[in-house]
């Protein structure tokens, strides 16, 4: 069913931020930092596929991220929702179902037998493709699936994500340079915002946080030489 509440964007960011922080998918430590798949480390981490466990908060998210992309996109600019392997399927999935459309999903590497396939489900020359993830961070990531879909003739000018993490300048511009327009719920800034609220972290944590948000790759440099 197609969403028809339209949230400001404002009050979508603090509302997805808020979600993330009652699940427990946004983990702070500043003194034991975490290891991002880049192998960089971080004080931050978001576990979007926990997501998939609370039944109210992935409906309203998936309405939020439904609407988002409508309004920013278009109402009828997409047949076809494709989901990145894996942690993007069962989003792509459910707004696929939203939208009324086709849906298919993006290997993230040929499978290797049978067809070789990288695009799962039935993607044909010259269909809209509105690319799903759970997050990006400086969206490299997100341009392997943006070429596969391609490779079949489709065209894809859009990515929605749950969580884009908002600190890296390089993001728009990785994502524009390849034709892409970034679509998202809320970055490191609203779940910062939200934290301090509610309590749940110590200002000595949101503290270095905050450093890390504002000059990232400064902390990671200053973590890695020590």
């Amino acid at each position: 069913m197609i969403p028809s509440a339209f949230p400001p964007k404002e009050e979508i960011a603090r509302l997805s931020a808020r979600m993330l922080l009652e699940i427990g998918a946004v983990h702070l430590n500043g003194e034991q930092p975490f290891t991002l798949a880049s192998g960089l480390p971080s004080p931050t981490y978001v576990d979007c596929r926990k997501l998939i466990s609370y039944p109210r908060i992935r409906s309203t998210l998936m309405d939020f991220l439904t609407v988002t992309v409508m309004r920013d996109a278009g109402f009828e600019a997409f047949d076809n929702i494709a989901g990145g392997e894996t942690a993007g399927i069962p989003f792509a999935a459910l707004v696929a179902e939203r939208m009324a459309l086709p849906m298919t999903y993006v290997r993230k590497k040929p499978k290797g037998y049978g067809r070789n396939a990288r695009i799962e489900g039935q993607m044909t020359e010259g269909q809209r493709v509105l690319l799903v993830e759970d997050l990006t961070t400086d969206g490299g990531s997100k341009l392997s699936f943006v070429d596969a879909i391609r490779d079949t003739g489709a065209t894809c000018a859009h990515t929605a994500v749950i969580f884009y993490y908002g600190i890296f300048p390089e993001t728009i511009k990785t994502l524009g340079d390849h034709g892409v327009s970034l679509h998202h719920l809320c970055t490191w800034w609203d779940v910062l915002a939200e934290a301090k609220s509610s309590g749940a972290f110590s200002a000595e944590t949101l503290r270095e946080v905050e450093s890390f948000l504002h000059a990232p790759r400064k902390w990671q440099e200053a973590r890695q030489q020590g």
